[in-house]
């Protein structure tokens, strides 16, 4: 009879960059993608509003802040909450002990440093603060409000 000989499977050495590469589980990506929407939402509700009252003065002020909060508020509900479910969705696709950063695809990344080089020009002068103002109010308050997508799977994950 022959002797069995064992199958020796070669040793994977991971990467440099996937042994440093920090991971978290799948709540944890989801605490973050809600605490990122929420900030820079509010942080944009609250710049947009002090530039749009400043502008405009507090009446004038006023009107066009609850236009652009209505405004947002449509945004987010039949744009940002699509976008919002679909991030949750790869989060809990991706399961635990995935990138952190990974939350997010890296479309989706570069589309946030996109709008964030286009807010810096806006910021920049090339609009007054009258106009820059209410469209920061309505992506503000669209983040926000889908923001919560986020906090409800976020949440959900934690009683199951």
């Amino acid at each position: 009879m022959l002797a069995s000989r064992a199958v020796q499977q070669p040793t994977v050495r991971p990467s440099p960059l996937e042994r440093w590469k920090p991971r978290a589980a799948g709540r944890t990506q989801l605490l973050l993608a809600a605490a990122l929407w929420s900030t820079v939402g509010a942080a944009l509700l609250a710049a947009g509003a002090r530039w749009t009252t400043q502008a405009l003065g507090p009446r004038a002020g006023a009107l066009l802040l609850a236009l652009a909060v209505a405004a947002g508020l449509l945004k987010g509900r039949f744009v940002l909450d699509r976008a919002a479910i679909r991030i949750a969705d790869r989060i809990a696709a991706r399961g635990d002990g995935r990138c952190l950063g990974g939350f997010l695809s890296l479309r989706s990344w570069l589309l946030v440093a996109l709008m964030s080089g286009a807010g810096r020009l806006l910021r920049g002068g090339v609009l007054p603060h009258a106009v820059v103002g209410p469209l920061y109010v309505a992506i503000g308050t669209g983040l926000l409000f889908s923001s919560r997508v986020a906090w409800l799977r976020w949440r959900a994950a934690g009683t199951s």
